[in-house]
């Protein structure tokens, strides 16, 4: 069974490096609606002020910058009114205010669309911790000239700025997540990197939805799905993101999303925490009965390639997944590849930490998320603990 799936998901590898060159190849074209490019900042982060600046030199030639804080008084205040004073597009900085059971980003990014003059045609949502390129508003938003599709997504890749292992721990658990999304799938939104006519977007009821929710991205996913509207994922619009970790954060972040994942995608956790259980479990009974072999002087051949068989297709579709990111981010190539160990062989071992994020989740309800500590108690019900 394991090596089965091993050869689907390596199959699934090709396909989504075919799928990276032929948008690689597409054309963006002119196509250039009034946009809301909307980032929801708080605190101070690595690379934050060049983070941000990226989203003033997009080539969409029409469109400006919501920058927004709930407080005047957060860290990244300063740095955000910097960057929108010497912005080429035009920049607005708002104060959102404390949000009130609903999460911060969600109160922030409410705040803002509601702000919004009605000429604005589509939304493009952007983190602060992220790094996106030129072209990424113009190709994001190209594909939504098709009033058929929902929305446009694309997801996050994580660069260690430093060598230790919790910052590569962090990398290679992100990395499985980005194939997660598909040409033809039935994909989630991402926040980071999402853009919606504004239209559809006042359709679906979203800015309800986010009254009491923790999740921007998968409530606006939840939104789209209820309403048949389709996403559609664009890898040549994946944004890199530089991280730098300590154990603590590492488990912060890794166990907050897949308790979001769990109360906002249910079945997507299920999934998930069956099939990252069955390859632990799978492995460590392998790993145990080529040894008792071996102790017992008996043929080990077979239980071995049982085992590392599965490992070793894993690794392969892991380097499938490098090849596509590095054609995706030129500029970068010599320094994923650099850390392509990371990519390849640390994913070997992280279903093993995802397994103690998915037990995690079965035991809390509550995360901490840039300082505010939230109880999840259903997608449409949020307490605010500790801020």
């Amino acid at each position: 069974m394991q090596i089965g799936l091993g050869l689907y998901l390596l199959l699934q590898g090709l396909q989504w490096l075919y799928y990276v060159r032929r948008r690689n190849m597409t054309d963006a074209g002119f196509y250039a609606p009034r946009t809301a490019v909307l980032c929801s900042c708080k605190g101070l982060e690595p690379g934050l002020e060049r983070n941000l600046t990226t989203l003033t030199e997009f080539d969409h030639q029409n469109y400006e910058i919501f920058f927004v804080l709930a407080s005047e008084a957060d860290a990244a205040h300063s740095i955000v009114k910097r960057v929108a004073a010497s912005s080429r597009p035009k920049a607005h900085v708002l104060i959102a205010g404390a949000p009130v059971e609903c999460g911060e980003k969600c109160n922030n990014l409410r705040f803002a669309i509601e702000q919004l003059p009605p000429d604005f045609e589509f939304l493009a949502f952007a983190d602060s911790d992220g790094r996106p390129g030129k072209s990424w508003l113009k190709r994001i938003i190209a594909p939504l000239a098709d009033a058929r599709i929902g929305a446009t997504t694309t997801m996050r890749w994580l660069v260690p700025n430093r060598s230790d292992l919790p910052s590569a721990l962090l990398a290679a658990w992100n990395a499985p997540v980005v194939t997660m999304l598909t040409e033809k799938g039935k994909n989630f939104c991402w926040g980071g990197g999402t853009a919606i006519r504004r239209s559809v977007f006042d359709q679906i009821g979203v800015i309800e939805d986010w009254k009491c929710s923790v999740s921007d991205d998968y409530s606006l996913t939840r939104a789209l799905h209820h309403a048949g509207r389709s996403i559609m994922f664009l890898p040549d619009c994946l944004t890199v993101s530089y991280v730098e970790a300590n154990f603590a954060s590492l488990l912060e972040f890794t166990n907050r999303q897949i308790l979001i994942t769990r109360v906002y995608s249910e079945q997507m956790w299920a999934f998930g925490f069956a099939t990252h259980t069955l390859y632990c479990l799978t492995l460590l009974l392998g790993i145990a009965l080529t040894l008792s072999d071996l102790a017992a002087g008996l043929p080990a051949f077979h239980h071995a390639m049982l085992t590392f068989l599965p490992i070793l297709l894993g690794m392969m579709r892991s380097s499938l997944r490098v090849a596509a990111v590095t054609e995706i981010f030129s500029s970068l190539r010599s320094q994923i590849m650099g850390q392509a160990w990371i990519y390849i062989l640390l994913t070997v071992f992280i279903p093993f930490l995802y397994v103690a994020n998915f037990i995690t989740s079965l035991i809390t309800r509550k995360i901490r998320w840039r300082t505010i500590t939230y109880e999840l108690v259903s997608p449409t019900q949020t307490r605010i603990l500790a801020n």
